[in-house]
C-alpha cells in the first residue's frame, strides 16, 4: 500500500466515506431497521418521506432513532490509514451521504475527524454531489479519498489519490480508469460459507420435527405422505431462514454487544444489511410457493409460525417467561405442521410431551445465554432477564424436562399402545433413556458446556446420538421385535 506519511505544504486532507468504508454496514438501512423495531408505526410515513427525496428520508429516520456508535463494525484497515494520516498531521474529513445526526455520533465516538461533511435535509451528499463539494473545498486533486462503492467513482476521478475498499474486479478496474494512483483494500465479505451461517442451515435440523407425526403414525413407508412431509420440511426450512434473517437484522445492536453473536454475518458486517433485507422476501416467497402444493391446513400453520416469530422478534423476546414459551411453541408448531402436511391428527400424548420437552430446551438456551453474561452485565442484552434469575430458569427448565419424562412413562401404559406396538414392553426403556438424556443435558448446561442452542449441541454430542439411536431401537423393537413378557 502506498505510504501516506508524505509531507505537503499545506497538507493534503484525507477524506473518508462512511457506509461500507469506515463501517462495514450501511447506516440508512441500520437506522431503518432500528426504526422498524422501536417504532413500527412510523414505517407508514416512509413513502411520504421518500417522495421528498432520499436526503429527507435519511433525516426523518435519524430524527427518531439513536445509533450506538460504539458497537458498529469498523474497518481496521481504514482506521489504520486514518491514524497514519493523523500522525502526519493531515486534516481528516468524514465525507458521507449519511445525515448529521448519524455522522456526528460516529465522529464523537471515534474522535479522529477534524471536520464532517454530510447530507442535509435537502441534499444527498453522494456521487457527483460529494465530488463537487470536495473540489469546492479543497480544489481539483487537492484531497485523497477512501471509498467503497460505484457511487464513489466520480469522487475518485477528482481526487489526488484514491483508496478503494472492495474485492470486485469490475469495480476495481472502473476505479483504476478514473484514478491511476489508487490502492485497494480487500473486502472478503459475502460468499457461500457466510450465507450458510446467515441462513443457519444447521438449524434446519429442528425442522426434521415435521416428520415426527409420520413416524408416530407408522406411515413413513407411505410414498405420498413421505413426499408431502419432505415438501413441508423444505417449505418450513425456507420460511425459518427468512425469520432468522429478520431476527438477526432486528437484533443488530444487541448482537454486537454479545460475546458470540457479535460474529454473526450481519452484526460483524461480513454480509450487507441490504442483501439481508432483499433475501427475506425471496425466501418467504419460495416457502409459500411450496406450501401451496400441500393441504391448506399446512399454510395456516406456517402463517401462525411466521406471525409468532415476527411477534417474538419485534416485541415478545423482551418479555420474561413469555419468550421461552414462544420458543417452545415454535418447536411444537413444527410437529403440528408435519401433521397438517400429511393430514395425520397428532395425539394428545405427542402434543403434551412436545410442550414440556421443548419448554425445557428453550430454557436451556436462555440459561446458557444468561450464564455467559451473568458476571459481566446487569441484564441480558435484548432480553428481560437478570443474573439473579439463573436459579429460577434452572428450576423451571429441569422440572419441565422431568415432566416430559413422566408423560412419556405414562404413555407406555396408554390404551392405544398395545394396538400400535405389539411388543409394547420394549417401550419401558424409553423413559429411562429420556430421563438420562434430560438430566445430563441440564448438568452440562449448568457447567457451561452446552452451546446456546441445545439442538445443535445434541447433534454434535456422541452420547446424545447414542441415546437417539437406542430410542429408535426401542420403538422399532416394540413394533417388530419379540415380546419381553
Amino acid at each position: 500500500m502506498t505510504n501516506m506519511n508524505e509531507t505537503d505544504d499545506p497538507p493534503i486532507p484525507l477524506c473518508v466515506d462512511l457506509d461500507g468504508t469506515l463501517v462495514r454496514t450501511d447506516m440508512l438501512f441500520e437506522t431503518f431497521l432500528l426504526l422498524a423495531k422501536t417504532s413500527p408505526l412510523s414505517l407508514a410515513s416512509l413513502p411520504g418521506w421518500l417522495m421528498k427525496g432520499k436526503a429527507s428520508l435519511k433525516h426523518r429516520i435519524a430524527e427518531r432513532v439513536t445509533i450506538d456508535a460504539a458497537s458498529l463494525p469498523y474497518r481496521t484497515d481504514v482506521l489504520v490509514l486514518i491514524e497514519t494520516a493523523r500522525a502526519a498531521q493531515r486534516p481528516i474529513i468524514l465525507a458521507t451521504a449519511s445525515c448529521a445526526g448519524v455522522a456526528n455520533g460516529i465522529t464523537d465516538h471515534l474522535g479522529l475527524f477534524d471536520e464532517v461533511l454530510c447530507s442535509d435535509e435537502g441534499t444527498n451528499l453522494s456521487s457527483h454531489a460529494k465530488a463537487s463539494m470536495l473540489v469546492e473545498r479543497f480544489g481539483e486533486r487537492g484531497f485523497d479519498y477512501i471509498g467503497n462503492d460505484k457511487a464513489d467513482l466520480p469522487v475518485f476521478a477528482r481526487a489526488r489519490r484514491a483508496f478503494l475498499v472492495s474485492s470486485q474486479d469490475g469495480l476495481r478496474q472502473a476505479a483504476r480508469d478514473r484514478n491511476h494512483d489508487i490502492d485497494f483494500i480487500e473486502d472478503p465479505s459475502g460468499g457461500f460459507r457466510v450465507w450458510w451461517r446467515a441462513l443457519r442451515i444447521q438449524q434446519w435440523l429442528k425442522n426434521l420435527l415435521v416428520f415426527v407425526p409420520l413416524l408416530a403414525a407408522h406411515q413413513v413407508t407411505n410414498p405420498q405422505l413421505l413426499f408431502w412431509a419432505i415438501l413441508a420440511f423444505i417449505s418450513f426450512s425456507l420460511c425459518a431462514s427468512s425469520v432468522y434473517l429478520l431476527n438477526d437484522l432486528l437484533d443488530l445492536p444487541a448482537d454486537r454487544k454479545h460475546r458470540r453473536k457479535k460474529n454473526r454475518p450481519f452484526a460483524a458486517g461480513t454480509l450487507s444489511v441490504k442483501s439481508g433485507i432483499a433475501a427475506i422476501p425471496l425466501l418467504l416467497g419460495s416457502s409459500l410457493i411450496l406450501a401451496l402444493q400441500l393441504p391448506p391446513r399446512f399454510l395456516v400453520v406456517l402463517g401462525v409460525y411466521y406471525f409468532l416469530t415476527a411477534a417474538y422478534s419485534f416485541l415478545l423476546k423482551k418479555q420474561v417467561i413469555v419468550d421461552v414459551m414462544i420458543l417452545a411453541s415454535l418447536y411444537s408448531i413444527r410437529v403440528i405442521a408435519g401433521a397438517a402436511a400429511t393430514d395425520i391428527k397428532p395425539s394428545f400424548w405427542l402434543l403434551a410431551f412436545s410442550m414440556f420437552i421443548f419448554l425445557s430446551l428453550a430454557l436451556v438456551k436462555r440459561y446458557s445465554e444468561l450464564r455467559d453474561t451473568a458476571f459481566s452485565v446487569k441484564s441480558l442484552p435484548g432480553r428481560g432477564y437478570r443474573p439473579e434469575d439463573l436459579p429460577v430458569v434452572l428450576a423451571l427448565g429441569s422440572s419441565s424436562g422431568m415432566i416430559s419424562v413422566l408423560i412419556l412413562a405414562m404413555y407406555t401404559q396408554a390404551e392405544i399402545v398395545p394396538v400400535m406396538y405389539p411388543s409394547h414392553e420394549w417401550l419401558w426403556f424409553a423413559p429411562s433413556l429420556m430421563l438420562y438424556w434430560t438430566a445430563r443435558l441440564w448438568m452440562k448446561t449448568v457447567r457451561g458446556e452446552v452451546d446456546e442452542d441445545p439442538v445443535l449441541f445434541a447433534a454434535r454430542d456422541w452420547q446424545s446420538i447414542v441415546v437417539v439411536a437406542l430410542m429408535g431401537c426401542t420403538f422399532f423393537m416394540a413394533i417388530s421385535g419379540p415380546s419381553l413378557w
